[in-house]
């Protein structure tokens, strides 16, 4: 007989994996991407993962938690100031140059294996949310003249490698191209970055970037038609028009769209249960998440719902969201849990619950799904 998992009710689920996510914090106040004893690198912290992780802590107003880790983040750039200002100087000309995605949790030191370090968007981010948290939220993130400092550093920085047209590694990692999710996090960061008393902003970089943006538009780069890195163009940052954003979706459900997640973008190598790297995508599970967020905002109830209900199908019999699944199968990767995965279904559960249903029908509604398993 199939045992039953027990029915969770929506606090009850939210503080589940609140939980998990709290785990993978250091001391320091810097998230590991997954579980600290995990093996390929995701015990250490990327500047991007940090960035959704603390999401889940905004919506459920855990500000401490968001400060403490931010804080960490000014610390890391703080700490190789003297690298920052020598590319500000001179555009960087390796990748070893630029201002590295991931760090050691507990000393901040930079790792120095060969790595995609040219990753603009995790910049953009960074600027992106302090900018959110200083101007629109309130909440007190640069304390010193060292931390406004460092925020005009950080735009300085996007200024000299002309975002608009240098090519990164983005989202994923990989080979270098002029990615769209890139130069949009970097418009919003700028954007927000430029609301800070005392910050300053050049508009005409702006302007070159959205004009790159709309230019490169429905197009994640040169080589990938659609992929699932731009569905950050239309939240958080917000960039898109409501035809851009309409064409994103349409095309990430048309093309992307999987049982249990999100394939990043076709003949995706990473995971790919095919042999020869072709076909079977791997499905990333925070794609779901993601959507329901989106559609949650957008007013768009039934499909918000709709893709909350698959986000809940992904967890696991042991309670975590996956970094993914194999393609066509019920069977995650070592990835579990992912703090961006987690970060972004409770962030679902929270805004699809905030804006279209009640906590009644929406307990009795995960009551039924989970007493299924």
């Amino acid at each position: 007989m199939k045992k039953r998992r027990r029915a969770l009710t929506h606090n009850q689920l939210i503080k589940q994996h609140i939980k998990i996510l709290k785990g993978l914090q250091y001391k320091s106040g810097l998230f590991s991407a997954s579980k600290q004893d995990v093996g390929f690198g995701y015990n250490k912290a990327w500047l991007r993962d940090n960035f959704y992780e603390c999401i889940a802590f905004e919506v459920l107003d855990d500000w401490d938690t968001v400060r403490i880790t931010y804080r960490a983040i000014l610390d890391i750039f703080e700490k190789h100031k003297e690298k920052i200002d020598y590319a500000i100087a001179k555009k960087p000309t390796y990748t070893h140059e630029y201002i590295h995605a991931r760090y050691d949790p507990e000393n901040f030191d930079e790792f120095w294996e060969e790595w995609g370090n040219k990753q603009n968007d995790s910049v953009g981010c960074i600027l992106f949310k302090i900018g959110e948290l200083e101007v629109l939220k309130k909440i007190k993130i640069l304390e010193t003249k060292k931390d406004f400092e460092t925020v005009q550093r950080l735009v300085d920085y996007l200024s000299t490698l002309e975002f608009w047209h240098d090519p990164d590694s983005g989202m994923w990692e990989e080979w270098e191209e002029v990615h769209a999710s890139s130069i949009g996090a970097c418009i919003a960061g700028l954007e927000m970055a430029k609301r800070i008393k005392g910050i300053t902003v050049s508009e005409e970089i702006i302007k070159k970037g959205k004009a790159a943006l709309n230019k490169l538009l429905p197009r994640e780069s040169s080589d990938k038609f659609i992929d699932l890195s731009q569905l950050s163009l239309i939240w958080p940052f917000k960039v898109t028009s409501k035809k851009q954003t309409k064409e994103i979706l349409e095309n990430i459900e048309y093309h992307l769209l999987r049982k249990r997640g999100i394939i990043r973008y076709k003949g995706d190598k990473y995971y790919n249960k095919n042999l020869d790297n072709v076909s079977e995508e791997a499905e990333w599970t925070f794609g779901l998440s993601w959507l329901a967020i989106i559609y949650a905002k957008l007013g768009n109830n039934k499909k918000a719902r709709e893709f909350l209900e698959k986000s809940i199908e992904t967890v696991t019999k042991k309670g975590e969201v996956p970094e993914l699944y194999f393609s066509n199968t019920n069977n995650p990767n070592i990835n579990t849990p992912l703090g961006w995965s987690e970060s972004l279904f409770i962030t679902a559960l929270y805004e699809v619950n905030k804006r279209h249903l009640s906590r009644k029908s929406l307990g009795d509604w995960l009551k039924d799904k989970f007493s299924k398993y």
